[in-house]
């Protein structure tokens, strides 16, 4: 019924320039809402305290330090 009901709205609303900007605009507004609802839920992971990054530099070779 649901189907139905939005093929009518579609028809009606497409004779008109005015009806197809309105058809548009639902058009990307629903396209966004089901991008954001297939990623899921967005989790910031704050940093713990005490932790280093998980970005590690590489090995740049033996430290100078302690030599003379």
């Amino acid at each position: 019924m649901k189907r139905i009901l939005q093929l009518v709205a579609t028809r009606w609303l497409s004779r008109t320039p005015l009806g197809l900007a309105v058809l548009g605009a639902g058009w990307l507004i629903m396209r966004k809402r089901r991008r954001d609802q297939a990623a899921g839920p967005r989790k910031e992971t704050l940093r713990q305290p005490g932790r280093g990054s998980g970005n590690v530099p590489a090995w740049r070779g033996p430290s100078a330090r302690g030599r003379k």
